[in-house]
């Protein structure tokens, strides 16, 4: 192909190139997805005009990265990335160029990026394409490869390992054999453990938000990636759990990857759960005996599971309420509801986990029950009606407003105050009381039936303390 068409907005965005005597061109993503026949979503601009030109010569720029030679022109209802054309020096910090130089061709600026297939720059003017490298020819070869050397590529730049593993799962491409050996390369490898986790993080959610993030996990581990950001997995290859009962097909690491892959694709906190909620089983097998054949047994990994889940996000410094909801996900995800529950156990399970969490917990354990065999959960199924039946429970509970929190309860503490109940430790203590009485029977929850309860018990427990 020799050029693509451009958007009406990108070429009102070159008249005011061309009009100042500049040429533009459209390059990167935008660009690849264009001729992968799908939509161009991000625009990225190289120009050879300064970032004090492109100031100069359009109303709204903020100088978002100035001293790489880049700034953000807003524009149109748009924000346009706009990048002089130029080459870069040497990357002593694994991320940024030591120093930048102006290019005057768009050639010598393509020459400095990661892959060939980001490596394209289309004309604004009349769309034509500048393809050094043969990112078209890769593209449709399907194909990951660094422009020119990969060594030198990843020796630059930390990260373009990590974004090499992230498009191979984005784009279902396979990475070029001489791109992938040099994934594996020690100094490569070094070079990407310097990177920040921040930058990794980012990279890896990406990876959690894609239709099959299994793809990218099996990379990062292959490469030896995964060992320097989530050494915690490491144990999970290798760790059988498939007994006599069934149960699993998989060893735990690819049981994990299964679950993720399970997990809703919109949901990262589900997402991440489902990549924490077994890992701490390799620290809690144990194996038994029944009728002569080996049973394997996990207990408490869903306790070892959290905590590990809670040093790994921190340590990527997920922020703090998504650390909360994945660990609060992987420490509840083992419960097993049976119809044979009372109404009160239902409701203590809803106090347990939360109802804000209770949708997240179902979809978590339904990605769990897909991880075991790869497989969906099929509709009629004993697993589909008991979880329909738990869900219909869980709203009838809802509905009948039963108390599900203290502050369901009829009665506060400063009713109780009233009452003649001093404040403190006591006071919470049959606050908590009551609360497992209305938990028990919600018919209790009534103003004047819970106010003489606790006299009652203040009178008999505490009151000569």
């Amino acid at each position: 192909m020799n050029s693509i068409a451009i958007p009406q907005e990108l070429k009102k965005v070159n008249e005011i190139f061309t009009e100042n005597g500049f040429k533009a061109y459209l390059v990167g993503g935008a660009v690849r997805d264009i001729l992968r026949n799908k939509e161009g979503h991000d625009w990225d601009i190289a120009t050879d005009a300064t970032p004090q030109q492109v100031m100069k010569i359009f109303r709204r720029v903020i100088p978002t990265g100035i001293a790489h030679g880049t700034v953000t022109i807003h524009i149109l209802g748009k924000e346009i990335e706009t990048t002089t054309f130029r080459t870069d020096g040497s990357y002593s910090d694994g991320r940024h160029p030591d120093s930048i130089e102006y290019a005057a061709t768009i050639e010598e600026d393509l020459s400095r990026r990661d892959f060939t297939i980001n490596a394209i720059a289309a004309d604004l003017g009349d769309g034509h394409l500048v393809d050094p490298f043969g990112g078209q020819d890769d593209i449709r070869r399907r194909l990951i490869r660094t422009v020119g050397s990969p060594l030198d590529r990843f020796g630059e730049d930390g990260l373009r390992p990590v974004r090499a593993v992230r498009f191979a799962g984005q784009l279902g491409f396979d990475i070029d054999p001489e791109t992938y050996r040099a994934l594996h390369n020690p100094a490569v490898l070094q070079k990407t453990a310097s990177i920040s986790v921040e930058r990794f993080r980012d990279e890896w959610c990406k990876m959690m938000a894609l239709d099959k993030p299994s793809i990218c996990l099996k990379l990062l581990e292959k490469t030896g990636i995964m060992d320097i950001f989530i050494p915690e997995f490491r144990m999970c290859r290798g760790c059988s759990q498939s007994d006599a009962r069934g149960y699993h097909d998989f060893d735990v690491a690819d049981h994990i990857f299964h679950a993720v892959d399970g997990a809703p694709k919109e949901n990262l906190a589900i997402r991440l759960a489902a990549f924490y909620h077994d890992i701490g089983k390799p620290q809690t097998r144990t194996v038994a005996e029944l009728d002569g054949l080996p049973i394997i047994h996990f207990h408490g990994h869903e306790v070892v599971s959290a905590e590990t889940a809670s040093r790994s996000l921190v340590h990527l410094r997920f922020p703090n309420e998504t650390v909360r909801k994945v660990v609060h996900l992987v420490r509840e995800h083992m419960f097993r509801y049976e119809s044979c529950w009372s109404d009160a156990a239902v409701r203590r399970f809803i106090i347990r986990v939360g109802l804000d969490s209770f949708e997240d917990l179902i979809a978590l354990h339904v990605a769990d029950i897909y991880g075991k065999h790869a497989s969906p959960l099929v509709e009629g199924s004993p697993e589909w009606n008991l979880i329909a039946e738990l869900k219909s429970r869980v709203e009838k509970c809802v509905e009948s407003r039963d108390a599900l929190s203290l502050k369901d309860l009829c009665v506060t503490g400063n009713d109780l105050k009233e009452m003649g109940i001093p404040a403190g430790k006591h006071l919470g203590e049959i606050l908590k009381e009551l609360f497992e009485t209305v938990t028990e029977s919600p018919e209790m929850n009534d103003r004047d039936k819970l106010l003489s309860l606790a006299v009652n018990i203040w009178k008999e427990r505490f009151c000569c303390d």
